[in-house]
């Protein structure tokens, strides 16, 4: 039961406790879809069968797609758990090999489907491909940096052959039966001898070369991710030939045994195909999100509202009048990390990375982006603070970390006593509301003193929410796939149901694996972002 001093300062400090059970019926909301989904959560390594099918594999999305040449129509062929993959490659044998990149798991998969797994406990497992004479390969990059020999029937243990050789990425045989690769840290192609372990440097001057393949007449084709660009390489010049550019963020590419290329574009959610002639690039599919994950409103000097959103591989702006989609920036093409958070306070928006351990700065009215501060623990969001600190939760640490606006090394816990921090929203007072995610509640903490109270409970996996300018709290529970409203006089209604939230991560990974984020427009509809779908969705109440 509320007070009446309790409720007298809702409209300036939420501060009111609040049962969950106690909620209500279901408002008169209706649901519009304002940003359409796509097929993949980011799309990575790619390959054509022997039969001439394509097929796709994604980290996040952990699963493996069937990609239809013609008409781009795409289907789930291998699903999670199993199907997480960054790269992939057909065997001799009719079989599939694939890295499970956050996993640490090769798994190969059988002409008759027989799922095996090949290596387990090497995090970063990143590329693979079969030598002409049918032996298997893979790599560790990022997570580690090492190439490995493995045994197609699983029987014997991963043999490593090297180390420290600059994240040899997404890699390919040669007609002299060498492994060429890129360098990724190095800005190189080399050349791998897989039995002595020799590698030589054949190519330079790339900013980020992500992936690499021959076709049927012993050209070599790369990627460059941070360029955006495809080129072919003369193996014994090294010369480069550009041939087309597209968007930055270029993850991998295939070749088909009629030399048509593919490539991905994780930004982008694409798979396109690039004319080796002319150059032309046609996508075959493509989405206005790779994720749709956190979301911040911010209201310009003009009144006009846009809705930012963290899509882990780019961080976007939505024109809710309009509904056009802009970009601000892209993993590899721009100065960010990995956002899939976000964090509004005025105009000033902090960006966070739990995949990166990075948060940063975004000035809306300049358009500026801040540098890259990373060695943060799992943080779930970030929020700018008045005179330039920054808030930063920490969900697996269950902290709030207060950063010095001057020297980023500066860092003092809050709080340590949180049980799963995932969204933070400022308040007129100077405190800040904080979901909860693994107690289900809504507290407020004073960040001078650190002190906590619980302001609503027994909620259901509470991830974003937003209050409304008459102090009203509409909160996405997550673990019920439902959108609530809580008045300020404590009244909780359920506005929306069996929505499409709460993609499903690791066993032994994050609770929450992509934050579904929420946010109120001025007139009072809800905006919540569909971590399953990769779209954005309206509940209005006209």
């Amino acid at each position: 039961m509320l007070t009446k001093k309790l409720t007298a300062t809702l409209m300036m400090s939420a501060t009111m406790i609040v049962s969950a059970n106690a909620a209500e019926g279901i408002s008169g909301y209706t649901l519009e879809e304002v940003v359409p989904g796509s097929a993949f959560h980011g799309i990575h390594g790619i390959t054509f069968t022997s039969d001439n099918r394509i097929l796709a594999g994604s980290v996040l999305g952990r699963a493996i797609y069937e990609i239809d040449a013609e008409t781009g129509d795409t289907s789930i062929y291998i699903d999670a758990p199993e199907g997480m993959a960054d790269d992939l490659e057909e065997g001799p044998n009719g079989e599939l090999g694939w890295t499970a990149f956050l996993d640490g798991k090769y798994y190969l998969r059988t002409k008759e489907g027989k799922t095996l797994t090949l290596a387990e406990g090497l995090p970063g497992l990143n590329s693979t491909a079969w030598s002409p004479d049918g032996r298997l390969f893979t790599t560790q990059v990022f997570l580690g940096d090492a190439l490995y020999e493995l045994d197609p029937a699983g029987n014997a243990p991963p043999r490593k052959i090297m180390e420290g050789m600059g994240g040899l990425n997404g890699f390919d045989f040669g007609p002299d039966g060498k492994l060429y690769g890129p360098l990724w840290f190095k800005g190189q192609i080399a050349r791998v001898d897989v039995d002595t372990a020799k590698l030589e440097v054949i190519a330079d001057g790339f900013e980020v070369p992500a992936a690499v393949n021959f076709d049927s007449k012993g050209n070599l084709w790369v990627v460059d991710t941070a360029r955006g660009e495809v080129l072919r390489v003369d193996v014994d010049t090294g010369d480069k030939t550009l041939v087309a550019e597209v968007n930055a963020s270029i993850d991998n590419l295939a070749i088909s045994a009629t030399d048509e290329l593919v490539i991905t574009n994780m930004a982008d959610n694409a798979v396109i195909r690039i004319d080796t002639e002319t150059g032309e690039s046609t996508p075959l599919t493509s989405g206005a999100l790779a994720v749709a994950a956190d979301l911040a409103m911010v209201v310009g000097e003009d009144g006009k509202e846009t809705l930012y959103i963290g899509d882990l591989f780019s961080f976007r702006a939505l024109d809710i009048e309009s509904g056009e989609v802009s970009e601000v920036g892209r993993v590899f093409g721009t100065n960010i990390d990995y956002p899939i958070s976000v964090g509004v306070n005025g105009s000033e928006i902090a960006l966070a990375g739990w995949s990166a351990g990075m948060v940063q700065r975004y000035d809306t009215t300049t358009g500026e982006l801040g540098d890259i501060h990373h060695n943060f623990t799992t943080p779930l969001d970030a929020l700018p603070l008045p005179g330039g600190d920054t808030l930063v939760a920490e969900y697996a640490r269950g902290a709030l970390v207060r950063v010095d606006g001057g020297d980023w090394s500066k860092r003092a816990d809050v709080t340590t006593d949180l049980a799963g921090p995932s969204t933070l929203v400022a308040l007129e007072n100077g405190n800040v509301l904080v979901s909860e995610n693994i107690s289900g509640v809504i507290s407020e903490i004073n960040l001078e003193t650190g002190e906590k109270m619980v302001i609503v409970e027994g909620l259901s996996g509470p991830e974003g929410f937003d209050r409304s300018a008459d102090g009203t709290l509409y909160v996405a529970e997550v673990g019920s796939k439902q959108i609530s409203m809580i008045s300020v006089s404590g009244e909780k209604s359920v506005i929306g149901t069996d929505l499409p939230i709460g993609f499903a991560g690791p066993e032994e990974g994050l609770p929450i694996y992509v934050p579904t984020g929420l946010a109120v427009s001025a007139t009072g509809d809800v905006y919540f972002a569909s971590d399953m779908e990769a779209a954005i969705y309206r509940l209005s109440h006209r």
